[in-house]
């Protein structure tokens, strides 16, 4: 903290924690004294002076009394001690307890239909060259979107989930050696079938257009909401008949809940089941597809304090 001496052509630094002593005074000339030493550094006849600390002091302090320059110096430093102090991002709340805790998981699932269905398709293509795998490749690919946009499938329902580009070698029991055979390119996307009793339909539909790279189907609910609650809910009366049979085992006659969180987890999407589909002779009835049910469930961990 730069300030203006009294005498003129004086600056210096304020020694703050001399002069909050109790015993530090301002002598007539303007300088601060602590324990009849004096507190400053200052210069005499042209030389500069060094001592315990630096003298002066600061403008908003002339013609202000001990006591009121004191004051200021203790309100300043207050404020820098606030500033130092960070209060926690969060505070963990302690409930006290008298008696044995019983900490508790229990999970929930409840079974819905689906409405949604997740295809992967796709294109692998071998060629002699990188050049040309990608090339045939990008030919197959864009007739399979643009069958699946025919479809009524919207844009923002199909989403290209890998591209591959790899050298292919076959192994040669005659020669023992591995004989390149070209480039494989794989180019697959993911479609959101939100009718889902066009699912078969809509397989064939693209295994007809040159899509021969059918990893599975993933099915999903879209509105778990209803779902979930019924979960939490089953969850909660399970949790607290569970703790009372252990508390009563225990000699107790009553719980008392202190704690509780959860995980969802939501029926979607659930996990793809591989079946490989190969490209065959249009059939005249669709490809065979059974939805089943998903589940949407919830973990819900408890804690209680067994009590009389």
């Amino acid at each position: 903290m730069q300030v203006q001496p009294v005498a003129a052509g004086r600056i210096a630094e304020q020694p703050a924690p001399a002069l909050l002593q109790t015993d530090a005074f301002e002598a007539e000339d303007g300088w601060f004294r602590h324990d009849g030493r004096e507190v400053g550094a200052g210069r005499a006849a042209g030389k500069e002076r060094l001592r315990s600390a630096e003298r002066y002091p600061p403008r908003a302090m002339i013609g202000a009394s001990q006591s009121e320059i004191i004051a200021m110096l203790r309100y300043a430093l207050a404020l820098s001690a606030t500033a130092l102090v960070t209060a926690p991002a969060g505070a963990e709340v302690r409930i006290e307890t008298n008696g044995p805790v019983i900490a508790l998981g229990v999970t929930q699932t409840v079974s819905l239909d689906p409405d949604i269905a997740n295809l992967g398709a796709g294109v692998t293509t071998l060629a002699p060259t990188a050049v040309e795998a990608m090339r045939q490749n990008a030919a197959s690919m864009n007739r399979v979107i643009d069958r699946i946009e025919a479809l009524g499938i919207d844009e923002d329902d199909i989403q290209t989930s890998g591209i591959s580009l790899n050298p292919e070698y076959q192994y040669n029991q005659q020669t023992s050696q591995q004989d390149f055979r070209g480039y494989r390119v794989t180019n697959r996307v993911m479609v959101k079938l939100r009718d889902i009793d066009k699912t078969g339909e809509v397989l064939d539909a693209l295994v007809s257009v040159g899509a021969n790279d059918i990893g599975g189907i993933g099915w999903e609910a879209e509105d778990t909401d209803a779902a979930v609650e019924q979960a939490r809910q089953a969850a909660m009366r399970t949790g607290r008949e569970r703790a009372l049979n252990y508390a009563r085992a225990a000699g107790y006659s009553d719980i008392r809940l202190l704690e509780i969180s959860e995980n969802v987890s939501p029926g979607r999407p659930m996990p793809y089941q591989d079946a490989p589909i190969v490209a065959t002779a249009a059939r005249a009835e669709s490809t065979p597809v059974r939805p089943g049910q998903v589940q949407a469930g919830v973990t819900v961990n408890l804690t209680w304090e067994m009590v009389q």
